[in-house]
């Protein structure tokens, strides 16, 4: 290969070379992005949802009493909720304690009583004020163990849905010889401000509107005599109007 071959080579790739470097250059001056030119367009922020036209976010929905809930609740449903509990309590009469204590009989019983366990100083502190596993302490418990029992060995977290709170309650009402009743079940609490009348309404009794005149029969009989006459005593004792005597002059 002679130089004249080679200079063709070399002034090939260089020429390509500057080509590609080139159209590099052209198109960062095309699609470089222009500052200082002022704000471009400015796109609205999305609602936060449930917020519709800035006004006040809805109330949040009445608790419905625990009575409610258990008049209602399905002891079938809350026996397979307690699966989750089986590895730690056992739920039949007679069985054995494990890492918890026997369910059976539980409610109505009072807490940390049961015998042959070691339960927390919180459990405990409970026994010792005489409290027991009513549905409303159960629940209690149920909801947050941790929070009802400060201190408590269980590591739970807790059942957050009422419902299936109230389910679980409903099976370990069946886990006795004698269940214990529900407590008796009361309305919800109806919503705030459901009941307040209309502003500016007038109650349904209120008495006529301040400034309207209501004439009694004395003001209706008791009217000015018309000039040049005088009123006496008629003889049913009613009032007459009798001409006025001139006076004299």
């Amino acid at each position: 290969m002679d130089s004249f071959e080679l200079n063709k080579i070399i002034g090939a790739v260089l020429g390509t070379l500057l080509f590609v470097m080139g159209v590099g250059f052209l198109a960062e001056a095309v699609y470089h992005p222009i500052e200082g030119r002022g704000p471009g367009l400015t796109l609205a922020e999305a609602e936060p949802a449930g917020d519709h036209g800035g006004g006040a976010a809805e109330p949040a929905a009445p608790e419905v009493p625990l009575g409610v809930l258990l008049a209602s609740a399905d002891a079938t449903a809350g026996q397979a909720a307690v699966k989750k509990c089986s590895s730690c309590h056992n739920f039949g009469e007679g069985e054995s304690n494990k890492t918890g204590p026997l369910l059976y009989g539980v409610v109505g019983r009072v807490e940390g009583s049961h015998e042959g366990f070691a339960y927390s100083d919180g459990m405990l502190a409970h026994k010792a004020n005489g409290d027991t596993w009513t549905y409303e302490n159960l629940n209690a418990f149920l909801t947050s163990p941790k929070t009802y029992t400060p201190g408590t060995k269980m590591s739970f977290a807790g059942v957050k849905d009422p419902k299936e709170r109230a389910n679980i309650l409903a099976y370990l009402q069946t886990l006795s010889p004698n269940p214990v009743p529900f407590p008796a079940p009361e309305a919800a609490p109806a919503a705030e401000g459901a009941a307040a009348p209309t502003e500016g309404a007038a109650p349904a009794d209120a008495g006529p509107t301040q400034g309207d005149a209501v004439a009694t029969p004395s003001e209706t009989q008791s009217e000015t005599p018309v000039q040049g006459t005088s009123t006496t005593s008629g003889p049913d004792g009613g009032a007459a109007t009798v001409p006025a005597v001139p006076a004299a002059q």
